[in-house]
């Protein structure tokens, strides 16, 4: 296992004005699985680019166990990157794609086959070896692309996108398998990824990176609880944002006087600022008995299957809230109800 420290990378392309990508700092402890995670265009494959070495950084630093890496050739770094198309050789069989690697690096034929068979059962594609490439659905030469870095064993594991041609049931079904084979190997894996979903469910940590630049390092359920702001909490689905007052523990608004709790408010101290609160923790309720209960007033309900939606208007303010479907039958637009905001479900954006 390999501890992977990435020191203020930086990445500026010849004729840019800005840079791809900025100062990136991390630290990823051995055997963690890191999502860097952000929009098309914000510098995420970048990034992963410099650590396999295959883009030289403008500035900054990639270590191995304490060691630059920078000065290595990609082929010496001990590093496998598995691309979305796959890049599977096409007339070679399924084996030999996965044994491709060991072959290169001269091992016993036998000891090929045999790991390739080990392999082949760990991608539960056991009876597929003589097939080529041609004659397997997506997901399976997603599976033998991941079998084939795999095998070699490598120092880091970098996935580009691994998911994003595949359908969504499959995407599933990959997510499970990547996940149970790296914590079975215990490699060291970096994934580079658009989709929130899939950066919450695989990761340990999560970078975010905005515009070349990352916002937030952090475990996934932070990012819906304490994000550093308001960029942050709108790539993870964040919708509702009120600017007010906290005093005394009260932040005073448009929507009325909330209670915030002691945990919501660390390091922001008192003054103007921006609360905000996750649609799935505005409860219906049904009577002022529970703190932070406030009319509103339904303007409309969109279905989601799983899910309701509801916009509704509180004072000056429109907000959103996601509830189960049972809970909202038989409500109906411009219908006044009440809803809860509990103290430890809101949050103060820092200034």
């Amino acid at each position: 296992m390999t501890h992977v420290s990435i020191q203020s990378l930086t990445k500026v392309y010849p004729g840019a004005r800005e840079p791809a990508l900025d100062k990136l700092s991390l630290e990823i402890e051995s055997g963690e699985l890191t999502a860097i995670l952000g929009p098309s265009g914000c510098g995420k494959t970048t990034a992963m680019k410099m650590i396999a070495g295959l883009l030289a950084p403008t500035s900054g630093d990639v270590t191995f166990d304490g060691r630059s890496v920078l000065a290595d050739k990609p082929e010496h770094r001990g590093v496998v990157m598995v691309f979305q198309n796959y890049l599977l050789f096409p007339y070679m069989s399924v084996a030999d794609n996965i044994g491709f690697g060991l072959k290169m690096r001269k091992a016993p034929k036998p000891e090929i086959e045999r790991r390739v068979a080990d392999m082949l059962e760990l991608v539960k594609l056991p009876d597929l070896g003589q097939r080529r490439p041609s004659e397997l659905s997506g997901g399976q030469q997603q599976r033998v692309a991941l079998a084939r870095a795999l095998i070699v064993q490598p120092k880091v594991l970098l996935l580009d996108e691994p998911l994003s041609n595949l359908d969504a049931h499959l995407r599933i079904e990959m997510r499970d398998l990547i996940r149970s084979l790296q914590q079975q190997m215990g490699i060291t894996t970096i994934f580079v990824t658009h989709d929130q979903e899939e950066a919450v469910v695989l990761a340990d940590k999560v970078a975010l990176i905005l515009d070349g630049t990352m916002k937030q390092f952090d475990r996934p359920e932070e990012f819906y609880k304490r994000p550093v702001d308001e960029a942050t909490a709108r790539f993870f689905g964040g919708r509702n944002f009120v600017q007010g007052q906290l005093k005394n523990g009260v932040f005073e608004s448009g929507l009325g006087k909330l209670a915030v709790s002691e945990q919501s408010t660390v390091g922001n101290g008192e003054g103007a600022g921006t609360l905000t609160f996750r649609p799935e923790n505005v409860h219906l309720a049904t009577d002022h008995s529970q703190p932070n209960t406030l009319p509103a007033n339904l303007v409309k309900q969109i279905y989601l299957g799983t899910q309701t939606r509801l916009q509704l208007s509180i004072g000056s303010h429109e907000i959103e809230a996601i509830c189960n479907p049972n809970e909202v039958e038989g409500l109906i637009n411009e219908q006044e109800i009440l809803v809860t905001i509990p103290a430890d479900a809101v949050w103060l954006l820092p200034s």
